[in-house]
């Protein structure tokens, strides 16, 4: 048995929203592009309140906008 990932990147649909009281679904935001990855802040879809972030360590984008095209 190969030592395989379960999965490649874990993205959170729903957290718990302190002033909504309940679960939540999110929405991810763009904060930074960064030469090492991208930072995401995630929001309550309800009140807008920050829940959370990631970090993403794909320099794609960061890459795309120094060359000035689309991100692969």
């Amino acid at each position: 048995m190969t030592d395989r990932p379960q999965f490649e990147a874990f993205e959170a649909s729903e957290l718990y929203c302190p002033t909504c009281r309940r679960s939540q679904p999110v929405r991810r935001h763009l904060l930074l592009v960064l030469p090492t990855g991208t930072k995401y802040e995630y929001r309550c879809a309800a009140c807008g309140a920050s829940l959370g972030g990631k970090d993403d360590n794909d320099a794609s984008e960061y890459r795309s906008i120094l060359l000035g095209g689309p991100a692969r």
